[in-house]
């Protein structure tokens, strides 16, 4: 597997995902969004309720959907910005 170079941007929590952070956005240090999001994951460790909600988000990478691809494979380029979207109510 080829390591990632890691990078810094910003992670941007909606609705649920920003209530279970206690925080609008923050930034991260990774290569990849699965790095991203285990580190959001350890510092929210105190806050069960994160993990659960992440659990069900859909991710947005500088607005492109990451879909089902595996996390460990979606590279993130420096500045990236990572939305973090749980399913809303509605259409």
């Amino acid at each position: 597997m080829e390591t990632k170079t890691a990078t810094t941007g910003t992670i941007r929590y909606w609705a649920a995902a920003k209530s279970a952070a206690g925080t609008a956005e923050e930034s991260y240090r990774a290569g990849t969004l699965a790095q991203a999001l285990e580190q959001a994951r350890s510092r929210h460790a105190d806050e069960p309720r994160f993990a659960r909600v992440l659990g069900v988000c859909s991710f947005l990478v500088d607005g492109d959907p990451v879909g089902v691809r595996d996390h460990a494979s979606v590279a993130l380029r420096d500045g990236a910005v990572v939305e973090v979207l749980p399913p809303f109510a509605g259409g």
